[in-house]
């Protein structure tokens, strides 16, 4: 198998020290800003709708094997790591769906955000609820 590389796309960027761990229970605001050279990728998100946003836990520690079993803050007993929403992962990639506030430019303006300041941003993809089939 041949190795993955990624490269950001952006960084997020935002002024709150206090962030929620997870995207359904935050309304801290902040800002992607998108490199230049991806800017025209932009083109057709809208104010008010819902993205799907993929990141680095750039701050995550070194995964071991020990990790693939963890207790959550939030739960009464362990469970494993593909279970839960811990950014102590195999492949520190994360998932959050942020509502866009405005697009300006290169810079996409979020609500609901769980990243830290300096997050490198991976990928933005359209949120699409409805697209599900069982």
């Amino acid at each position: 198998m041949r190795p993955v590389t990624m490269t950001p796309i952006g960084i997020f960027h935002t002024d709150s020290k206090q962030i929620p761990r997870h995207w359904a229970i935050s309304d801290v605001k902040g800002d992607i800003v998108i490199d230049e050279k991806y800017k025209d990728g932009l083109k057709d998100i809208q104010t008010g709708q819902k993205i799907i946003v993929i990141f680095h836990f750039h701050q995550s520690p070194p995964f071991e094997s020990c990790h693939l079993i963890q207790k959550p803050w939030h739960r009464e007993k362990e469970m494993g790591v593909f279970s839960i929403c811990s950014p102590l992962r195999p492949n520190p990639i994360g998932l959050s769906v942020l509502k866009v506030l405005e697009v300006k430019g290169n810079v996409v303006s979020v609500v609901h955000a769980d990243m830290v300041d300096g997050t490198p941003v991976l990928d933005i993809k359209p949120y699409t609820p409805g697209d599900f089939k069982e």
